[in-house]
C-alpha cells in the first residue's frame, strides 16, 4: 500500500488543460509547439519496442508533460492480473516517466478470455478486496501511485451493496491510490442508473483526486428509455461542462483531459476544447483566491 499527502504525482503535471494525443496530430503539434498543459496517450498504443509512434512520442515528451491512461489490466477481473502486461506497462513507464498513471474500475479478462470492453463491477465487499489486492500489485510493481477511473455504467448489479463513490473512497483509503474524475462518465452513469449527477459530484471523495476528464457522449438508437453512450467522438456537453463547474468547485484546479478518441477532430477544433477547459481553470483558482483562507482537500 502506497501513502500520499495528495493525490497529484510530482513528476510535472500542472494544474492545467490537456489533451489526448492522436498520430493525426504529431505533425501539427511538433511545428506549432501549442500552449498545452500535458498530452495523454493510451498506455496500449505504445507497447511496442519502436517505430514512428515512439519516434513522435519521444519528441513531443522532450517538451510537454505526459501521462498515460491504461484500458487493459482488468483491475476488477475475479482472476489474477496478466504480468506480462503488467511488465510492458512497467517498461513503458520507465521509458516515459509520466506525471500520471490512470486505470478503470472495469474488467475485461475472464480467464483465457479477453472482451475489448470495459466491463462494470459489482460493489460488493468481495470486489472491493480483489480490485484492492490488483492496485496493491500494480503499484508495488510500478513502484508509484496509479489513478482509479469510475466508469460508465450501463447495467446495475442487485448484490451491489455499496455506492459508486464510497466504494471509490474505500479503495484509495486502503491502497493509497488516487483518483481520476470522468465527469462525462458521471453524466453517462447518472442518466442510465437514473440518479443526480450533481449529487453525485457532491459526494465524490475529492480529497484523493489527481485528474480530471472531460469527453462527449451520444445518445443510443432505439426504442426505450434514453441511454447515453461514453463515445468520445464529439465536443464536451454544455451538461457536462457545468458537472465540471461543480466539480473544479470542491477540487480547485486540478489536471483535466479532453478525450476525443473516435472521429478525431482538426488540431485547432481539439485545442479550442482544451482552451475551454483552461479557461475554467482559471475562472476557479481566481475564485479560490478570492475565498477566505481554508483547509482544503488538495491544499
Amino acid at each position: 500500500m502506497l501513502h500520499h499527502a495528495s493525490a497529484r504525482c510530482a513528476a510535472g503535471i500542472p494544474d492545467r488543460a490537456g489533451v489526448g494525443l492522436k498520430p493525426e496530430h504529431y505533425r501539427e503539434i511538433l511545428e506549432q509547439n501549442p500552449d498545452v498543459g500535458y498530452f495523454e496517450v493510451h498506455a496500449e498504443n505504445y507497447m511496442g519496442a519502436g517505430g514512428p509512434p515512439h519516434a513522435y512520442l519521444e519528441a513531443i515528451r522532450k517538451r510537454y508533460p505526459l501521462s498515460l491512461h491504461g484500458v487493459g489490466l482488468s483491475i476488477g477481473a475475479a482472476g489474477p492480473l496478466d504480468r506480462a502486461h503488467l511488465s510492458r506497462l512497467k517498461a513503458l513507464n520507465e521509458r516515459y516517466e509520466p506525471g500520471l498513471f490512470s486505470e478503470h474500475l472495469a474488467w475485461s479478462t475472464h480467464e483465457s478470455e479477453f472482451f475489448n470492453d470495459l466491463l462494470p463491477v459489482p460493489y460488493t465487499q468481495e470486489t472491493l478486496d480483489i480490485v484492492c489486492r490488483h492496485i496493491d500489485e500494480v503499484q508495488t510493481t510500478l513502484r508509484r501511485q496509479m489513478l482509479l477511473e469510475n466508469p460508465s455504467v450501463y447495467v446495475l448489479f442487485e448484490e451491489s451493496e455499496i455506492p459508486e463513490t464510497e466504494f471509490l473512497a474505500l479503495i484509495a483509503a486502503r491502497t493509497g491510490c488516487g483518483l481520476l474524475l470522468d465527469v462525462n462518465n458521471v453524466e453517462v452513469s447518472a442518466n442510465n442508473a437514473g440518479y443526480d449527477a450533481a449529487k453525485y459530484i457532491d459526494s465524490f471523495p475529492v480529497e484523493h483526486v489527481g485528474e480530471i476528464h472531460l469527453a462527449g457522449n451520444a445518445v443510443a438508437e432505439g426504442e426505450g428509455e434514453r441511454l447515453l453512450i461514453d463515445a468520445h467522438g464529439s465536443p464536451v456537453e454544455d451538461s457536462v461542462w457545468g458537472l465540471y463547474r461543480g466539480a473544479l468547485s470542491r477540487t480547485g484546479p486540478v489536471p483535466t483531459l479532453i478525450e476525443w478518441d473516435n472521429d478525431v477532430p482538426s488540431w485547432p477544433r481539439l485545442l479550442g476544447e482544451a482552451q475551454k477547459a483552461e479557461a475554467e481553470l482559471s475562472r476557479s483558482a481566481r475564485q479560490r483566491n478570492r475565498t477566505p483562507a481554508r483547509a482544503t482537500a488538495l491544499a
